[in-house]
Order: C-alpha cells, then sequence, then structure tokens
C-alpha cells in the first residue's frame, strides 16, 4: 500500500479523535486487550486505514512504553523491525525448527577446573565483529562462522572472517536448509568433511540461496571435529563458554524479543524443546546484572539492533532452551 500524504493523515487523525468516544478496537486487535483509552481507539481508526505495517509499528511503540514500565530485568524499544508483521520477521530472521538430536548425548568433557565468576570473551579479542544475515534465516551460518572464528583466533592469534554463503548454497547434503534454516552442529560436519569453509572474502554473503560455488583454494579453516553439550545441560554449557570458548547455541525467539533493547532477557512464553528452538546464536560470556545472572550472546541483526548487537539472556532456567542445542568446533 503506498503511504498516505501528510495531510491526508493528520485528517484521519482528526475524524478518528472526533469518533474516538463512541468506537472501539476490534476484539482481535492485540492493543485493545491491553489498553483502552481514547488514543487507542484513534490510532485503531487510522490503523484500519494505513494498514498492517503502520499497525505494527503503533504497537511495537505502545509495546516498549507498556513493558518497560513494570520494572523488570530487561528493555524494550522500538527498532528496525517495529513495522514487520510476525509472520515477515519470521521468515526473514528466523529458522524452520529442526530437531537437534545430536545434542541428546553430549560429548563435551567436564573438569575440575575454577570457572571465572564473570567471562566475557570479547575482552580476550577473538570474538569477530556483530554481521547482519539480513533478509535470509539464516542465522545458523552465522553461529557457525562466529564460533569457527573464535576458535580460529583463538588457536592462531589473528582474526579471520568467514563465509555464511558457502553454508547456504553448499550444506544441504547435512541437513541444513539455506534460507529456510540449518544447525551449526550439522554445518560443523559439513565443513569437516568438505575439507575447510571459505573465506568471507572470497565467498561473500549476498542473503538468498544459490549455486555452491566452494573453491579449496580459498579455504580459511578446517575442522578436526566437533563437542555437543548435552541437551539442557547448563552446567556443561557454562564450562564450555567458561574455560573453552564461545559456543554456538539455539533458543526459541517468541515476539516480543524482537525489541530487546537492554537488560537480562527472560520470558515465560518460550518453549525449551529441540522442537521449539528457532534462531542460533553464539555465546560468548556470562555474568550476573542486579542480581540476575545471564548468559551473554552475539545475535545477527546488526550492531544496531539490541545491546550493540548482543543481549543477556537468564541463565539458570534453560531460559528459551538455550541449552538445548549447543555445540562448538575444534579448527585446524
Amino acid at each position: 500500500m503506498a503511504r498516505l500524504p501528510l495531510l491526508a493523515l493528520l485528517f484521519l487523525f482528526a475524524a478518528a479523535g472526533a469518533r474516538a468516544g463512541s468506537s472501539s478496537f476490534a476484539e482481535e486487535n492485540p492493543i485493545r486487550q491491553v489498553v483502552s483509552d481514547g488514543l487507542s481507539e484513534l490510532e485503531a481508526h487510522v490503523l484500519q486505514v494505513v494498514g498492517h505495517k503502520c499497525h505494527a509499528l503503533s504497537f511495537a511503540r505502545f509495546a516498549h512504553r507498556s513493558h518497560n514500565r513494570k520494572g523488570l530485568s530487561y528493555r524494550l524499544a522500538v527498532n528496525q523491525f517495529a513495522d514487520w508483521t510476525w509472520e515477515e520477521f519470521s521468515k526473514h530472521r528466523l529458522g524452520a525448527v529442526q530437531n537437534c538430536s545430536a545434542t541428546l548425548k553430549g560429548n563435551h568433557k567436564l573438569t575440575d577446573a575454577a570457572l571465572p565468576e564473570l567471562k566475557d570473551w570479547r575482552q580476550i579479542g577473538i570474538v569477530s565483529p556483530v554481521k547482519d544475515q539480513g533478509h535470509c534465516g539464516s542465522c545458523w551460518t552465522f553461529s557457525t562462522t562466529g564460533a569457527l572464528e573464535a576458535a580460529y583466533a583463538q588457536a592462531f592469534g589473528k582474526g579471520i572472517s568467514l563465509s555464511e554463503q558457502q553454508l547456504v548454497d553448499c550444506a544441504r547434503a547435512f541437513n541444513n536448509f539455506g534460507c529456510s534454516g540449518g544447525l551449526p552442529s550439522q554445518a560443523f560436519e559439513y565443513v569437516k568433511s568438505n575439507g575447510g569453509l571459505d573465506t568471507e572474502e572470497a565467498y561473500p554473503y549476498i542473503g538468498k540461496d544459490g549455486q555452491c560455488k566452494f573453491s579449496s583454494e580459498n579455504v580459511g579453516v578446517q575442522v578436526l571435529d566437533s563437542v555437543n553439550i548435552t541437551l539442557g545441560a547448563e552446567d556443561e554449557l557454562k564450562h564450555a563458554v567458561g574455560v573453552v570458548r564461545p559456543v554456538s547455541v539455539a533458543f526459541q525467539v517468541v515476539n516480543g524479543f524482537r525489541f530487546y533493547k537492554e537488560g537480562v532477557y527472560t520470558s515465560d512464553h518460550c518453549g525449551k524443546t529441540p522442537m521449539d528452538v528457532n534462531h542460533a546464536v553464539l555465546a560468548v560470556g556470562y555474568g550476573v546484572e542486579n542480581g540476575v545472572p545471564y548468559w551473554l550472546i552475539k545475535n545477527s541483526w546488526g550492531a544496531s539492533w539490541g545491546d550493540s548487537g548482543y543481549f543477556k539472556m537468564e541463565l539458570g532456567k534453560n531460559m528459551c532452551g538455550v541449552a538445548t542445542c549447543a555445540s562448538y568446533p575444534i579448527v585446524a
């Protein structure tokens, strides 16, 4: 729908204001379910005309104001996803649900090493910059490259940027589906079997499914093996993040999370099973904020999202399945 001229929009607001006293939202409108003042009714009349995009933006503005008054451990803010419907957001930013059966019995070995109280691998200098997956459900590839880039920097003392596009185009034989989703554990197995992953420079990201163009001449890293965290075992995950390096994890994104801005995210509405998780990211540390323990996690929605591209997730409850599909690579 074309955007309405400013004068026409102002006219609509005036007309809506005149009708606000006698009209109400449709019952299915989410704003109507939680607020019933004159302003909300005015917005409803305008939104009926300007469509779903503005409906989403208006509701996002309302929701973040309303949520932030509750004094919870995290804050929301209007961001680049505010005018997306949930269906659009799910299609372009999340992956299809997949059963990460590799983690049913993990192979990470706990040791007697004392864990640091706080951990942030960014301070060690092995975490690569935040990237943006764009309009492609390729979060799993960014989680994979993030883990590989950290492992490479740790092993060889220098940074590298690796090709997400190669994983999108070439890893389907390992039960991955390009822009429709995949799993880091399966991507590590692909890279191991394939003999390596090209650099980002040699095989740049285009954010859509394409034909495989892998060249062994451009390999930036090889995978010797991968290690899986036992499903739901946050003690194993904390040990791995605390003493080994950053770990690929997945969790279930529910609607409000896309507006995260800062603080420790928690939810009563997300699931924890292998069939719930729909977004792969990278755990790079942990800590405590205002008495709430958290995971520090790198996302792939650009550095302008959230807390400079990162978010904190409550630790100790397998919140949203954060320890359900976790793994990390061993590189060469």
